[in-house]
């Protein structure tokens, strides 16, 4: 391995926290030629070309600083919105949990904001937060990320908060209780093929989008995340590094429903720091 690996393994074992950022995925190129199979292998490729970009770039100077918080980006696929057209675009996000607290979501929205250049985003979702194995997905696990989507939203950094994968009574029961109501819930088209009557009807009552996705499950287990780590940079111990949130964001052309851009955020920390 050469240089650059090794000023990146000497970065990644002094940091305590690693940023990563696509950037514009339409922007690229090389990502657009191998269509992936899936959203998980899509991040994967992500996490991969970043590294391997980033970690060509390093700059004297970054070695000589050893920065805790590590921003690992690739400076020609960032694409910033133009503030005259700000208006014009639909800015959303997606936002999963995967080895972190409710505490996180502030940061994974500012994160956004500060990477597409604007103070706002129209919408975020939150996909459901892990629960333990044969544990059912209940309102107490909600609550708490919920609360935070809330605090958003009073603070004027988010407009509208949604669900994912909700069934009737999951919905009934978060609505019941939040102040700030959903105002959509994706649906797996896997799970079921036609939208649940039950739900449908309570969605429409409410005034509650009911949207599809075909995300997996699990979009970044830790040991994917480790692999695509220790693949593009081999001289690191990749097993240190746990995956905290993902946030995949997209910026669409209001008037024509066209993507401008889309990317993914990705926050993981290193055990024990």
């Amino acid at each position: 391995m050469g240089t650059d690996g090794h000023a990146a393994g000497l970065l990644l074992r002094r940091a305590s926290t690693l940023h990563l950022q696509t950037g514009n995925l339409l922007n690229w190129g090389r990502l657009r030629k191998k269509c992936p199979s899936s959203h998980g292998e899509e991040l994967r490729d992500c996490i991969q070309k970043t590294l391997n970009e980033w970690s060509s770039q390093i700059s004297p100077d970054l070695v000589r600083e050893l920065p805790d918080v590590l921003e690992c980006t690739v400076a020609h696929a960032v694409e910033k919105i133009n503030p005259d057209e700000r208006e014009e675009m639909k800015v959303s996000a997606k936002l999963f949990i995967v080895g972190s607290n409710s505490s996180s979501m502030r940061s994974a929205v500012e994160m956004a904001c500060s990477a597409l250049g604007i103070t706002q985003l129209d919408s975020v979702i939150i996909a459901s937060p892990p629960v333990e194995d044969g544990v059912n997905l209940a309102l107490e696990h909600l609550q708490p990320y919920w609360e935070e989507l809330e605090n958003l939203v009073q603070n004027k950094k988010v407009v509208a908060i949604g669900t994912s994968d909700l069934d009737k009574a999951q919905l009934e029961q978060l609505y019941q209780w939040a102040q700030v109501k959903p105002n959509s819930n994706q649906v797996n088209l896997a799970s079921c093929c036609v939208m649940p009557p039950d739900l449908t009807a309570f969605a429409k009552e409410f005034d509650i989008q009911l949207l599809t996705h075909n995300d997996p499950k699990e979009l970044l287990s830790e040991a994917s995340f480790q692999e695509a780590l220790q693949e593009s940079l081999p001289d690191i111990r990749a097993n240190e590094w746990v995956p905290l949130w993902v946030l995949r964001y997209s910026v669409i052309v209001k008037s024509r429903g066209i993507i401008k851009s889309k990317g993914y955020i990705i926050q993981a920390k290193r055990r024990d720091s």
